[in-house]
């Protein structure tokens, strides 16, 4: 082989193979430099945002799956590499993948919009798909929730995103409500005072809102609702002491028709 063939072979082959080697290695390296880029900002600005951590892990490793496939599929046209085709073909096994999981695909896209739009977040009492506890854990799939006694529940996200979701923590308090009916020939007015004056008594019930008195029958001397606002996280210890209050009070005037019970002032 002399020097001309070998000098022709190296411009028409060997040249054009090297060019596009380097060209795919500077590709490859500067494409993952802008998707570590992107990456970090899209981390940055979810922590700004206060997005859920769950929410940015996820937002990430889309953003890397994503642009990574894409990346290699531009590395592959540097080497002449149809990639038409390629593109065709991952479409096509992506819609086998999404037909075969749709019920995983629908849980994982119900929890980044649980995620996103926040109706409820871990430490939450919630009430969902008829569960009420504690949000233990959102997860990429189903969310996991701790009822009352102690039982771990493992709820599909797509249901939960599904149906109504009621959140007992966000609003920082829950009203409380016990009715009161009082014995025949008791002075309403008295009693109302008396109740509203035990109401303010019970352990942990907030100030402000204030408690509220309210007739709702008018049978016998009538019944009458005490109302006591709760912190949250204390509406079942608020509730069980407003309940032992009012049925402490209700023995104590049964043999004087309420008027013992009274403060003196009010009877």
């Amino acid at each position: 082989m002399d020097v001309e063939t070998l000098k022709a072979f190296f411009e028409v082959n060997a040249l054009p193979t090297a060019l596009r080697v380097v060209g795919a290695l500077a590709l490859w390296v500067g494409g993952r430099f802008v998707i570590g880029l992107l990456r970090r900002g899209l981390r940055a600005a979810g922590k700004v945002r206060r997005f859920d951590a769950t929410l940015i892990r996820y937002l990430d490793s889309a953003t890397h799956i994503g642009s990574t496939i894409v990346l290699v599929l531009a590395v592959l046209g540097v080497f002449g590499i149809g990639t038409t085709s390629l593109a065709g073909l991952l479409a096509a096994g992506g819609v086998a993948i999404g037909i075969a999981w749709s019920g995983l695909l629908a849980n994982f896209a119900a929890g980044v919009f649980i995620l996103a739009l926040s109706p409820f977040r871990v430490g939450d009492l919630v009430g969902v798909v008829g569960i009420t506890g504690v949000v233990q854990e959102i997860g990429m799939f189903n969310t996991a929730i701790d009822t009352h006694d102690n039982v771990r529940t493992w709820v599909g996200n797509a249901r939960i995103f599904a149906d109504n979701i009621q959140n007992f923590t966000s609003n920082g308090w829950r009203r409380v409500e016990v009715k009161v009916p009082l014995p025949a020939g008791a002075d309403l007015l008295a009693a109302m005072g008396a109740l509203s004056e035990l109401a303010k008594q019970v352990p942990d019930a907030m100030a402000q809102p204030p408690p509220l008195i309210e007739v709702v029958a008018v049978d016998g001397a009538g019944t009458v609702t005490v109302k006591v606002a709760a912190p949250a996280p204390r509406y079942h210890e608020v509730q069980s002491e407003l309940n032992k209050a009012v049925a402490l009070w209700l023995k104590g005037p049964a043999a004087s028709a309420a008027r013992s019970a009274l403060p003196a002032a009010a009877r």
